[in-house]
């Protein structure tokens, strides 16, 4: 007989955006591992990117459950429609830019919603799943975060009923870089930091996605910590041919703090090096670029080969990593930053297609991108190899043999992780 298991999570279907996709992978491959996944999820979400291609069939031993949410993003939305979508999103306007609404819409988000603007469906959603849990016997309750009100769920559920909760930060709490950006006061940093210490003081386990993240919650508690990174399914996408023009792409949001300068001018420096390439050449971006790197992307005089394709479906986003010659992964070049593993990175080693991070030194994503031979990691400062790294991808591109030999991939499979994650439930 199957194990009934809750996960209480904000992000599931039509949600986009690499937020949805740990979680129902999980759900994906549960059941083969004798678990019966329950989801918890809002009915009326306001998701800021929506994914209606986003389909996974459902195993028969899967049941999710939604109940209405209150969405202040939602009446935040009539003063500021796209300043809202894009606070909702972790996208910050460098503080020099923000207009007035968006300076007020930031300190409303950061000190009258703690831990997050979530923070309204806790109440509901433990009165409902109480007696959920207690009727229908379920002993094990996963949270994921953000936002990190599922955990104040769990926290609650946790001094209710008498069940093992494990805990998953897909990225990490008060030190995740926009948090100060966020306009907080002292008394509200206070306030997210004594929450967060409540949920690591009640949690059973807790689950993060890198090393460096687990490093960071070792300061913060001594309770046991793994790490169950995220990963790559399988793909129906089929192959496709890669495009005629020398493409170099990035896929997913570029933030503010995501700009290398030095990035941009040592694909000037190819493009004036190589003349031939100056009409063959597309500088693709898939996903919302802020309008700071715009700036800085132009102001390099790359402008007449900036393609922004905004944000695609999944299927689209994968299509355009096996058309590319070369996948950019960016990071914000701080301490902060270097626990963060996109999700896209799993997906970018099995493409085929080679991999230019560039991003803090010694991050999590430096390691993965070596240890797999999937492609080069540069530091901000790294010009030189960034040239060497550029010039080499296009004399393959010219040879025609624009290709990866990835070494260790399996671990990383969605089927391996979830059977990595049975251990804690």
């Amino acid at each position: 007989m199957s194990k009934k298991v809750l996960i209480i999570t904000y992000y599931w279907p039509p949600a986009g955006g690499p937020g949805v996709q740990r979680w129902l992978k999980f759900v994906k491959y549960l059941p083969e591992n004798g678990f019966a996944p329950v989801v918890y999820c809002p009915e009326n979400p306001n998701y800021p990117i929506i994914d209606s291609n986003i389909t996974e069939p459902l195993h028969e031993n899967v049941t999710v459950l939604k109940r209405p949410i209150l969405e202040p993003y939602k009446l935040a939305g009539i003063f500021s429609k796209k300043g809202t979508n894009r606070i909702s999103s972790g996208i910050i306007t460098d503080s020099k830019k923000q207009s007035i609404i968006e300076r007020l819409l930031l300190y409303v988000r950061g000190n009258f919603f703690i831990p997050d603007a979530r923070k309204y469906w806790v109440k509901p959603s433990v009165k409902f799943l109480e007696s959920y849990i207690k009727d229908h016997k379920i002993e094990t309750v996963v949270t994921t975060g953000p936002p990190h009100s599922m955990h104040l769920i769990g926290l609650e559920l946790k001094k209710r009923c008498d069940i093992k909760w494990l805990t998953d930060f897909r990225d990490p709490w008060t030190t995740i870089g926009y948090h100060s950006k966020l306009k907080l006061t002292k008394q509200s940093i206070q306030k997210h930091k004594a929450l967060e210490q409540d949920v690591l003081r009640s949690t059973d386990q807790v689950i993060v996605t890198s090393q460096n993240t687990k490093k960071a919650f070792q300061q913060l508690t001594s309770k046991p910590i793994a790490v169950i990174t995220n990963g790559y399914d399988t793909q129906t996408v089929s192959n496709s041919k890669r495009k005629s023009n020398y493409t170099i792409a990035h896929i997913g949001s570029l933030l503010s703090g995501r700009n290398p300068e030095n990035l941009w001018k040592a694909i000037m420096w190819l493009l004036d090096e190589n003349p031939e390439l100056k009409s063959n050449f597309n500088l693709d971006f898939y996903g919302v670029v802020s309008d700071s790197v715009l700036e800085s992307i132009y102001a390099s005089g790359l402008e007449p080969y900036v393609c922004l394709k905004g944000y695609v479906d999944h299927d689209k986003a994968v299509l355009a990593q096996k058309e590319s010659h070369l996948l950019l992964l960016i990071e914000i070049d701080s301490e902060e930053t270097k626990v963060i593993i996109p999700g896209k990175l799993f997906e970018y080693m099995i493409s085929n297609t080679p991999i230019l991070a560039v991003g803090p030194q010694d991050s999590d994503v430096e390691n993965i991108v070596i240890s797999t031979n999937t492609g080069r990691y540069c530091d901000y400062e790294a010009l030189e190899a960034m040239k060497l790294t550029l010039e080499y991808n296009y004399q393959q591109y010219k040879l025609g043999v624009i290709k990866t030999a990835p070494i260790g991939l399996n671990k990383f499979s969605r089927s391996a992780l979830t059977k990595e994650l049975t251990k804690y439930l």
